[in-house]
């Protein structure tokens, strides 16, 4: 069996940042990496379900909606994947600068209720909020 493209990388050189990591059937993958892989530093499940909630729910009512198909986590906990259409790397990144920013004023997870959730009682939005502000001064830098 051949090996995806995200298994490919060097993971012990992937650093924090936004990669764009494929493109493929007019599809671009991002790579939101929070954290550093295998460094001992991992993002919370509960805060994890959070963000996955928190940034879905800014991604799809941004003004890019329509490019956006599908914003999910990392099995690993180390980030996020983004995937779109018709967005470039500095139209990404200036979209989650804007979408994390007003994540951040959020004063409850979206999607967060028994019957809108799966696991409704694992939510962190003060985790959340502490990896998302973390992540946008790392985007800032960029």
């Amino acid at each position: 069996m051949e090996k995806i493209a995200s298994f490919q990388k060097d993971h012990d050189t992937l650093a924090v940042g936004l990669h764009a990591q494929t493109d493929a059937n007019a599809v671009t993958t991002f790579d939101l990496r929070l954290k550093k892989p295998n460094a001992g530093d991992y993002i919370s499940p509960k805060a994890l379900h959070s963000i996955e909630h928190m940034l879905a729910t800014v991604l799809r009512n941004s003004a890019k909606k329509q490019d956006i198909l599908y914003f999910g986590p990392m099995g690993c906990r180390t980030g996020f994947y983004l995937l779109t259409v018709r967005l470039d790397y500095r139209e990404v990144l200036a979209l989650l600068k804007e979408s994390i920013a007003a994540a951040l004023t959020l004063e409850e997870v979206p999607g967060n209720k028994r019957e809108e959730c799966g696991n409704y009682l694992e939510h962190d939005l003060a985790g959340a909020k502490r990896e998302l502000k973390a992540y946008l001064a790392v985007l800032e830098a960029l």
